[in-house]
């Protein structure tokens, strides 16, 4: 039985040579013969060459963090650089208000609403304190002036305005918050309105912070085009709008991100830079005063881009070689590569990541396209940093009896059709 499917098609091959026909040699149509499953083969794939010696790992910064909690993470990995009681629970004022930008940018992105949609203020949200435009119960507005108004000026009435946009009402809109927490895993966090206004009861943590303002800026990142806007007006130029977030102005590269502040949660702030293609993410949380979150994030954003670089593995799609497949209708099957990959690196030591890539020699048919076949390990000094997959690029169906007499009743009706 091991044997029949070649023995079978060698008698038919056979038969139709003695009778005058050519079989078509294309591929696609040759049987493999049976061996030994082979080993792994790996090959070695040089990415360049670099001076730095140190490897990936963890790096902490010599200093402590002058506020309640903080992290440092890079944002396209959401590598972790440095924490200081980052998974403490904490009033975190309006840094809700990023969890509540991304649920908008999730509505817009997905086509539920629009940024040109207009919206009529109820009265609910025109009775919010704190920062606010000061919207007026009737007054029209659009999602993207709204937007403008949460992003740059932090305005509670706005939040709730887009809250009611997307949800119906800032009820409903709050278990969606609090939902999208659960999805994201963030284990410390209970959203009780889309403000911040409320300390008791409402919380999250730094880790946390971190991981919903990875989650909008690398999701959702035209959010940067109203988060990087230093002054604008709103009300057709009536109120002006001034970002909360002074390092926009202060800080080279800066994308982002929130303000946030109570006297119970103190001087809070999520602030996002880029540059040369590298993403941080830092989080104050509870700092003691306004210039002290500025200047401690500054601080962690240094010793992020003086440290660290992020490099970009572009191989989607890529071709990846081939696959013989035994016992398959298609004797190689093509491979390319499942995704990309971001790695963090420390800062120099690009020029010494290595690719290897790890494929068998031979795989049992039936294959299926985007079956996983393989993998690309992308390695540092022997440390791995991330992996890709590689997967079949077509399908190679087993070799069975109706296949092979299927293959040559389409030969002969060729060849009679001439």
């Amino acid at each position: 039985m091991k044997h029949r499917c070649r023995s079978f098609f060698a008698l038919l091959l056979a038969f139709i040579l003695f009778t005058g026909t050519i079989v078509s040699g294309e591929a696609g149509t040759e049987i493999l013969s049976d061996e030994p499953d082979a080993s792994i083969a790996t090959l070695q794939l040089n990415a360049g060459e670099g001076e730095n010696t140190e490897t990936a790992g963890k790096a902490s910064p010599q200093f402590q963090v002058d506020a309640k909690a903080a992290v440092l993470i890079e944002a396209e990995t959401g590598q972790v650089l440095y924490a200081f009681n980052e998974n403490e629970s904490l009033p975190i004022a309006s840094i809700t208000k990023i969890m509540t930008m991304l649920l908008v940018m999730e509505a817009v992105d997905s086509g539920k609403i629009k940024l040109s949609d207009s919206t009529t203020i109820s009265a609910y949200a025109t009775k919010m304190g704190g920062s606010q435009v000061y919207l007026k119960e009737g007054e029209v507005f659009t999602v993207e002036e709204l937007l403008k108004a949460v992003a740059v000026h932090s305005a509670n009435d706005a939040s709730v305005a887009l809250a009611e946009v997307v949800a119906g009402s800032e009820e409903a809109f709050v278990s969606m918050m609090n939902e999208k927490a659960q999805q994201l895993n963030m284990k410390n966090t209970k959203f009780l309105d889309c403000t911040g206004l409320t300390d008791e009861g409402h919380y999250s943590s730094a880790m946390d912070v971190a991981i919903m303002s990875r989650e909008l800026l690398i999701k959702h990142p035209t959010i940067v085009h109203f988060t990087t806007i230093w002054h604008d007006t709103f009300r057709d130029g009536k109120f002006d709008l001034d970002n909360t977030n002074k390092l926009v102005k202060r800080y080279r590269g800066t994308t982002g991100l929130k303000t946030g502040f109570t006297n119970a949660a103190g001087f809070c702030l999520s602030a996002s830079a880029e540059r040369e293609g590298t993403k941080f993410i830092s989080v104050i949380l509870g700092s003691k005063s306004n210039d002290l979150r500025f200047s401690e994030s500054a601080r962690l954003l240094d010793f992020a881009f003086s440290n660290w670089e992020s490099a970009k593995i572009e191989k989607k799609d890529q071709d990846a070689g081939s696959v013989k497949v035994k016992k398959g209708a298609v004797t190689n099957v093509n491979l390319k590569y499942a995704d990309n990959a971001t790695v963090v690196v420390k800062k120099g030591s690009k020029g010494k990541i290595t690719e290897n890539l790890e494929i068998p020699e031979m795989v049992n048919a039936p294959v299926k396209a985007g079956q996983p076949i393989g993998v690309l390990n992308i390695d540092l000094e022997g440390e791995r940093l991330a992996s890709i997959e590689v997967v079949a690029a077509n399908d190679s169906p087993r070799c069975t009896f109706g296949l092979i007499f299927g293959m040559v009743v389409k030969q002969w009706t060729q060849i009679f059709a001439r």
